[in-house]
């Protein structure tokens, strides 16, 4: 009996450790980015810790384990004791703020990039629009602003409208004319650097994506062979109208096929992380003319997409594009990106170096308050002596340097900075 040679419908999903370690982090990060969202409303960004533990309770959090949770990232959190009212309060730390500042102005500065990702995003929707409430959900994986209704779509006139749907109450943004400059995937431009680099077959690689599968995956023969001949099976670009197509035929359900997987492999590319949840995704499917069961899909897929449960026992999945990370980095990092990935940083920090941190700046104080002691000391003996030396500027009261030379029995001394001793015994 010979074995077929196509994929097999359903995988068995093969685990990546690097990936899942990134959303281990990740999802400290989600919960450290709520807690931030409670502290900056308030005046000064400081909230009693009481109050906090009053709202964490709307995120999940039982009674009392808002105080454990911030007290293990001190390079974030700050709890302090009010000076007047006498109760704990909690504030962001310097480095937490300055993070919050650089990945909005990174954001803001990237505001042009954002507008080509949603014009494109329009563009391989199969009407030409998409629901408001779906892109604003998915705004930070596309690196919109948080008004971007407002900052993107109604400041950019020529290139979208938005339109109010009768029939479901729902607001749509669409897009006012294609550009065929943009219709171009990014799995185009890495099969024309593969192919300017390695050198490859132009008909092998005209369809081809890359494919990098998971450790540990096991790839038999007719495994080998199936993907072989999935790798040269042509279709229709994401960007292209294929609304007068036939596609009753075998062939083009093939096609159809492939063009999802097209379709997905460009909506991660949009992405500012190259990474986006299985969720999200669902929100476009009927949109981009998406499969059903789209966990069972890309499964099918191990070697271009990864999806990875991690993050929130087991109830999200994150979709990664293989290609574009390596050792849990991205390959091409950008400058929001960088900017988000300091928190992670944060949140990995030890919290034994913020203790040491903070004694450096206690041993620095006490060294400064123990020479001020030391100064003031030598100023009250002076005066006490009558001598009318300042210490605090270095300077008497005609003006002139303080000279380290102390008289002897005789009253002999030094009055002028360049006078000699032995001159002074000669003259006597």
């Amino acid at each position: 009996m010979s074995q077929s040679t196509a994929i097999p419908r359903k995988q068995v999903r093969v685990r990546d450790h690097g990936y899942d370690n990134y959303m281990e982090v990740q999802k400290k990060t989600r919960r450290v980015l709520k807690f931030q969202t409670l502290i900056l409303p308030h005046h000064n960004q400081t909230i009693p810790v009481s109050r906090l533990d009053g709202l964490s309770r709307r995120l999940g959090f039982k009674q009392y384990e808002a105080g454990a949770f911030i007290l293990k990232f001190p390079h974030i959190f700050e709890v302090y004791e009010h000076p007047v009212q006498r109760i704990l309060y909690c504030r962001l730390t310097r480095k937490a703020l300055v993070q919050i500042r650089e990945e909005k102005e990174a954001l803001l500065a990237q505001v042009p990039d954002a507008v080509v990702r949603l014009r494109k995003l329009l563009m391989m929707s199969g009407t030409h629009r998409l629901r408001l409430e779906h892109v604003r959900v998915a705004r930070s994986e596309f690196g919109l602003p948080d008004d971007f209704e407002y900052s993107v779509v109604r400041k950019h006139p020529e290139y979208f409208r938005l339109v109010d749907a009768k029939e479901t109450r729902n607001k749509y943004i669409e897009i006012l004319e294609r550009d065929p400059k943009l219709a171009v995937c990014a799995i185009e431009r890495v099969r024309e650097r593969e192919y300017r680099t390695r050198g490859l077959d132009a008909e092998d690689s005209r369809f081809s994506f890359l494919i990098d599968f998971p450790p540990g995956f096991k790839i038999g023969k007719y495994y080998r062979i199936a993907v072989w001949k999935w790798q040269r099976v042509p279709y229709w670009s994401p960007y292209e109208d294929i609304s007068g197509y036939d596609l009753r035929s075998i062939e083009a359900q093939k096609r159809m096929e492939k063009r999802a997987v097209a379709t997905i492999h460009e909506l991660v590319s949009l992405t500012v992380e190259k990474k986006i949840t299985l969720e999200r995704i669902a929100h476009f499917r009927m949109a981009m003319n998406l499969p059903k069961r789209l966990k069972e899909f890309l499964l099918q897929h191990q070697g271009i997409f990864y999806i990875s449960t991690r993050g929130n026992q087991g109830k999200l999945h994150t979709v990664f594009l293989r290609e574009a990370y390596k050792r849990g980095e991205l390959l091409e990092p950008n400058d929001l990106y960088l900017a988000r990935r300091k928190l992670g940083d944060l949140v990995l920090m030890s919290p034994r170096k913020a203790r040491v941190d903070r004694e450096l700046v206690s041993y620095r104080r006490d060294g400064d308050e123990d020479d001020m002691e030391r100064v003031g000391r030598v100023y009250v003996e002076n005066e006490f002596r009558g001598e009318s030396s300042n210490v605090f500027d270095g300077k008497n009261e005609g003006g002139d340097l303080v000279s380290n030379l102390s008289s002897d029995e005789d009253g002999v001394y030094t009055d002028g900075e360049g006078d000699d001793p032995e001159d002074a015994c000669a003259t006597e």
